[in-house]
């Protein structure tokens, strides 16, 4: 078990550059490691850019050449995974010995996904792929699979978590339960009041520390040819924050932040795992296993398998 300070990064990205972004981020993981921190959280789609508001074209039955041409700058803006947008992260982290979530719009093929990755000084550890995107975020990312529920090991304790909504689903929580995560990363671009009832939820259910980061974004933050044709509220604000560090008793240890950008920081010790569980442990004394079961698929569901090719003598024998 381990003392160390965490941190949840709420800053407005470069949407849609992702190498502006990707410079955006390297100095940000510089600033949370000056605040001491050795495990910082980024926003849900930080690199890559999340498009709020924006339709792409489509309704059913119907897509037009603007929201292709939309789609197609997004796909421009996103990484691959490795990639050098990738290995610059990594090497911040080497630089500052820090751990990092940051949340990406990666590019595999003609799909694009919403990810998180799991930097290390050593690497790259891991990625989380969204399983489940929300409403019309469907149109734009695809769906990842149950190899992509990492957990990796730290120095620090085993981080793990989920993106934005998945966080509403019970199942996938249960899975990341069971791996035994201590440290739950939880990108986000749900800035609402609500939602910091669910991450204080997440943190007393898993007995575990929450870091919760959400960007802050105006109109204006935007292209000039796409915030022309997006809605905001009165004050300009089309993502307020409310970034938010909780422990494993439900504790708000830091935040909310509101309508600002900075660097959430919080004093954590992961003994206070052990106590917490006491009364309480999901996936332990809690689960009656007699009554609830759950099985999950961790293989990668690929649509196309290729056998190895056969040689000329191997054929009529």
């Amino acid at each position: 078990m381990a003392k160390l300070k965490v941190a949840a990064v709420q800053a407005t990205t470069v949407p849609f550059d992702a190498a502006a972004a990707t410079v955006r981020t390297v100095a940000l993981i510089g600033e949370a490691a000056a605040k001491g921190a050795k495990i910082a959280v980024f926003p849900e789609a930080f690199i890559g850019g999340y498009p709020k508001g924006l339709d792409f074209g489509c309704a059913i039955g119907r897509r037009t050449p603007e929201g292709r041409e939309d789609f197609a700058r997004y796909v421009r803006g996103a990484i691959a995974v490795p990639g050098p947008e990738v290995d610059q992260l990594v090497a911040a982290c080497a630089e500052h010995d820090l751990h990092a979530t940051v949340g990406v719009i990666e590019r595999d093929g003609g799909t694009l996904y919403c990810t998180a990755l799991y930097l290390a000084p050593t690497g790259l550890l891991g990625i989380h792929r969204k399983i489940m995107p929300t409403g019309s975020e469907r149109l734009v990312w695809g769906f990842g699979d149950g190899s992509t529920l990492t957990v990796v090991d730290t120095p620090y304790g085993k981080l793990g978590g989920a993106i934005c909504w998945e966080h509403y689903m019970p199942l996938m929580r249960a899975a990341y339960y069971a791996k035994g995560v201590q440290i739950w990363a939880a990108p986000t671009a749900d800035d609402r009041e609500s939602w910091i009832a669910t991450m204080r939820h997440i943190a007393l259910e898993g007995r575990c520390f929450v870091i919760g980061a959400c960007q802050v974004m105006r109109r204006s933050d935007f292209p000039a040819d796409y915030a022309s044709r997006i809605e905001a509220g009165p004050d300009e604000w089309m993502m307020h924050g409310r970034s938010v560090i909780v422990g494993p008793l439900g504790e708000i240890l830091a935040g909310p932040l509101l309508d600002e950008e900075g660097i959430l920081t919080a004093d954590i010790d992961t003994d206070d795992i052990l106590g917490s569980k006491l009364d309480f442990d999901a996936v332990g004394h809690y689960s009656r296993p007699d009554l609830f079961t759950l099985q999950v698929d961790e293989r990668p569901q690929t649509p196309v398998a290729f056998s190895a090719k056969t040689g000329a003598g191997d054929a009529g024998a």
